[in-house]
């Protein structure tokens, strides 16, 4: 009998082709967009096998719902905080993720981000397209450049690494970061600096967030920790939405207390158009696209569908939380 096979997404064409060639009893989430939690509790029942995003909530009541023959769920993402991690576990249902998939995707686009933010790129294309632009100005959205600058990285895993990196050929001055341990090879190859999280807010020109979202590190960007950057700073949140207090942040731009924002995540995800955010000229916002390219979202979707039949086959999963 063929294994039943649940997925909540049509997937990037050269995986979604491998699916289909598959031996399975699939019932595949065919609209774009989300699938509904009631639909999603409903075609659970009986499954053997589940593949899922981070879009979708894989708690208890989803795993009373699919019954005791459940064999696997494979995310086809990096962070796994939409998961119930100890009740997949206990259960004795094998867990899978694609790690270490996402760096050079994701640290292009906390780049572009620092960039965008740091050169008034949100502000610039609104002159263009409304008609403000007019004869060469001395200081008209004049930005700031990196030149001599000091770049604080807080998190210096591979993405903090690959950051650091492409930076550095924009001449930055100085490298620092800031997290739990001390990094020594990454720290050795871009010549940075292990500084505490205070230094670190007070000396940086331009501060990326690339950390994980943890217990410690949720809204560990509050209004205390704007306060002590410099006013001209640069902050840049490729990361997770939930380390950054985001009503605090709201309230230091309306204090000046920072010189440009750019974001890929927010809270929630995603952002209603009417939030405050999006009114600040100096605040360039994407809607969470940091993995959004060809080549990393087909690599992804392959190690979820490798991760699924590794589990089907009860064999061990080649990328396992």
């Amino acid at each position: 009998m063929a294994p039943k096979v649940l997925v909540t997404r049509i997937l990037p064409p050269q995986t979604q082709e491998r699916l289909l060639q598959q031996d399975f009893d699939l019932y595949q989430w065919q609209e774009d967009g989300c699938i509904p939690r009631d639909v999603l509790l409903q075609k659970i029942k009986g499954v053997d096998a589940l593949f899922c995003l981070l879009t979708d909530r894989i708690d208890n009541e989803l795993l009373d719902a699919a019954g005791p023959q459940l064999k696997v769920i494979a995310t086809m993402s990096v962070g796994y905080d939409h998961i119930d991690v100890e009740a997949v576990k206990s259960r004795n249902i094998a867990l899978g993720y694609t790690p270490d998939v996402l760096t050079d995707a994701t640290a292009d686009l906390t780049v572009l981000l620092a960039l965008g933010a740091s050169r008034r790129i949100k502000e610039s294309i609104r002159a263009a397209e409304n008609g403000q632009w007019g004869k060469w100005a001395p200081t008209w959205l004049c930005g700031t450049q990196f030149t001599d600058k000091t770049l604080g990285i807080v998190g210096l895993g591979r993405i903090g690494e690959a950051v650091g990196e492409r930076l550095k050929a924009f001449n930055i001055g100085r490298i620092i970061y800031s997290g739990r341990t001390e990094k020594k090879q990454a720290q050795q190859k871009l010549n940075a600096e292990f500084v505490s999280f205070d230094t670190l807010l007070k000396d940086s020109d331009l501060i990326v967030v690339c950390c994980a979202l943890t217990k410690e590190t949720e809204n560990l960007f509050n209004y205390e920790a704007f306060s002590k950057m410099k006013k001209s700073v640069v902050f840049v949140n490729s990361a997770r939405g939930g380390i950054v207090h985001q009503d605090d942040l709201v309230r230091a731009l309306d204090d000046g207390l920072i010189g440009a924002v750019g974001l890929d995540v927010t809270t929630p995800e995603p952002l209603p158009p009417t939030h405050k955010l999006y009114t600040f000229p100096n605040c360039l916002i994407l809607p969470h696209v940091g993995s959004a390219t060809y080549e990393t979202r087909e690599n992804m979707a392959g190690m979820t569908l490798q991760n699924i039949l590794a589990g089907l086959n009860n064999t061990a999963l080649p990328y396992s939380i």
